[in-house]
């Protein structure tokens, strides 16, 4: 992994998060459609299906950053010193919030589009 300019943490692309307001509707069509395997399931909220490489996040009403929007998340270590560079740079950052499983902040890269940036809790 690479050092990424204004901040001092490596950063991997994470997943896709796929809007998903029906959770169930919606898992099983990437399972039984599809044939991606259930990696994790977090009740109504979110649900992780994968191909064995990549994995798409589907987020329920109440996980979606940008609704009704596919979200590309970024894993990151030393999130809240990246995010105070960012804001320092005047990158458009959201507030850093945690999460059942993470901690993360909503990001708009220069054409408006949101994206994640989390840090697995430990």
């Amino acid at each position: 992994m690479s050092t990424p300019a204004g901040g001092p943490a490596p950063i991997r692309i994470g997943h896709l998060l796929v809007p998903a307001d029906d959770l169930d509707a919606v898992a099983a069509f990437y399972v039984d459609r599809l044939g991606l395997r259930l990696r994790f399931r977090d009740g109504d909220r979110y649900a992780a299906v994968t191909d064995g490489t990549a994995t798409l996040g589907l987020a329920g009403p109440g996980e979606q950053p940008d609704p009704g929007r596919i979200v590309v998340s970024f894993q990151v270590s030393g999130l809240d010193e990246l995010v105070a560079t960012w804001r320092r740079d005047g990158v458009a950052v959201g507030e850093v919030e945690t999460g059942a499983h993470e901690r993360r902040a909503v990001v708009r890269d220069p054409a408006g589009n949101a994206l994640v940036v989390y840090e697995p809790l430990p």
